[in-house]
């Protein structure tokens, strides 16, 4: 399964009509959405595309976090999949395979998606931010791992000018480029805590760190 993968494609086959902002507004949209969300639910579409942005595999699902470290994606098509990470560990569930892997939490999201939005530190101390630009009212910015052990080389996020994000792009080291859409996307709605909690099926196959 590919748990997360990352991309600059996007801003390749946007960038033609991508004028430069004067401001760092997607920076401040990106603190403000931070600052002010606690809880979030959305859905999602995700594209992954191979290096030549040829498009490898198109998949849906549910995504739910909780600040700080807490969050829950599900993969409904094709494949059924979960994560689900409670600040101390992350269980990946195949039902597929009927297979459960198990990592410790501060190495399995390390610089990733889930660090930034959910995570409990300040956004800079584990990526360089950068300005992308304005394109059809979205607002682009590019966050940078700093540690090298990242499994992707930088992540773009394009909010609505009401500061509601709206895309995610990733890319990994093999160039391969992943584009998340989220719709529907609540801000503070209530979550069980039992959203954030994993327990594998007793005859799943576990793997553990």
């Amino acid at each position: 399964m590919n748990h997360s993968r990352c991309a600059r494609l996007l801003l390749l086959l946007l960038a033609s009509l991508m004028p430069a902002l004067t401001e760092a507004a997607a920076t401040e949209s990106l603190k403000n959405f931070i600052k002010e969300t606690r809880t979030v639910r959305a859905n999602f579409s995700q594209t992954l595309y191979d290096k030549n942005a040829r498009t490898l595999q198109e998949s849906k699902g549910t995504m739910l976090f909780e600040r700080p470290e807490k969050f829950r994606w599900t993969y409904e098509k094709p494949y059924e999949q979960l994560i689900v990470g409670d600040g101390i560990q992350v269980w990946f569930y195949d039902q597929d395979l009927n297979q459960v892997t198990i990592r410790q939490f501060n190495i399995a999201i390390g610089s990733s998606p889930a660090a930034l939005l959910a995570g409990s530190s300040t956004i800079e101390d584990n990526f360089v931010l950068n300005e992308l630009g304005l394109q059809n009212e979205i607002e682009w910015l590019e966050a940078i791992p700093k540690s090298k052990e990242s499994a992707f080389e930088f992540i773009q996020m394009g909010f609505s000018p009401d500061g509601m994000l709206r895309i995610m792009a990733l890319r990994d080291s093999f160039g391969q480029t992943t584009l998340l859409t989220f719709s529907d996307l609540e801000k503070n709605p209530k979550l069980p805590i039992e959203l954030f909690k994993f327990t594998p099926p007793a005859n799943a196959d576990v793997i553990s760190d």
